[in-house]
């Protein structure tokens, strides 16, 4: 595999507190509060021909977690649209993907950060799909993590805070060292959650089944591929799901802006088929990304 460059050493611009900057000039400060505290939030875009997926949506929802977090983007949702595009023109990217995020600055060094600045930055890069379509209907493997999403009361789970992907990090990590592709995560309940950056859909004699996300995110790419599903007639329930369940189900697949749709083969010591229903729905996402089917609200 070709050497990655690190981020902070690549070339051109991003847009970064109202403008667009030299790439490597965006910097901020060891003693950032959202570097020491995780008073942060961010999005995950993809952007397909030019055109970024449901960029609206996303942006909506990096307020709505910056708001949870007691942190007000001194922005425009208008503006942040128009930066995200900018961000990918500057980079004359036309497939990639794009990360607008918010966090706490350095004016203060303590839990209580009432008088930081708020900062925003976008920036876009190159992004193929990871698999062909034949390689990821072989299926990826799946370990299940030791660690669990947390109880609603305990943290901001339907933030997209920066916080809260620790515990994926270490279980990808740990996942990855094991030569599986991923981890499954249960909840604090035990109950089956989603992947360290994905949400999980089940097969089960045409029905599709994925957890209720009740403390964890409800996916922009988990909602566009329940509404493709319904509109092709295909039954979808929402609903709590015990681990040894997984032992009924014949598919099994993520969703997510990374993974778009995913087929799995296996998590820890259940397997599946990726078949008929998850190629379709892999096929019609594909399509609507880009343009070429009717796209949802």
């Amino acid at each position: 595999m070709a050497d990655v460059i690190p981020f902070d050493q690549r070339d051109g611009s991003l847009w970064y507190d109202g403008a667009l900057v030299p790439w490597q000039s965006a910097k901020t400060h060891v003693l950032t509060h959202g570097l020491h505290y995780a008073s942060c939030v961010f999005e995950g875009e993809r952007i397909y021909g030019g055109t970024i997926y449901k960029l609206k949506e996303h942006t909506a929802r990096l307020f709505k977690s910056a708001e949870i977090l007691g942190m007000k983007i001194p922005y425009t949702e208008e503006q942040i649209n128009q930066a995200c595009i900018d961000a990918a023109a500057a980079q004359d990217i036309k497939d990639g993907y794009i990360r607008p995020v918010a966090f706490r600055g350095s004016e203060m060094m303590a839990v209580s950060a009432q008088n930081t600045k708020i900062h925003v930055a976008v920036a876009c890069w190159p992004w193929p799909s990871y698999f062909s379509p034949a390689e990821k209907l072989k299926g990826i493997r799946l370990d299940i993590s030791r660690w669990k999403r947390p109880a609603p009361d305990t943290e901001p789970v339907h933030a997209k805070a920066a916080g809260l992907y620790m515990i994926c990090t270490i279980s990808k990590h740990e996942a990855e060292a094991k030569g599986y592709a991923d981890a499954l995560m249960f909840d604090y309940r035990g109950l089956v959650a989603e992947a360290t950056g994905a949400n999980v859909f089940f097969v089960q004699d045409g029905v599709l089944h994925t957890p209720i996300p009740d403390c964890f995110l409800n996916g922009i790419t988990r909602q566009s591929v329940i509404a493709i599903a319904k509109a092709r007639q295909i039954k979808v329930v929402e609903r709590h799901i015990e681990p040894a369940e997984m032992s009924g189900f014949s598919e099994c697949f993520l969703t997510g802006s990374a993974a778009e749709v995913t087929p799995v083969s296996e998590i820890g010591s259940y397997r599946f088929k990726p078949g008929a229903l998850s190629e379709t729905l892999m096929h019609a996402y594909a399509d609507e990304v880009r343009g070429k089917a009717t796209v949802t609200a």
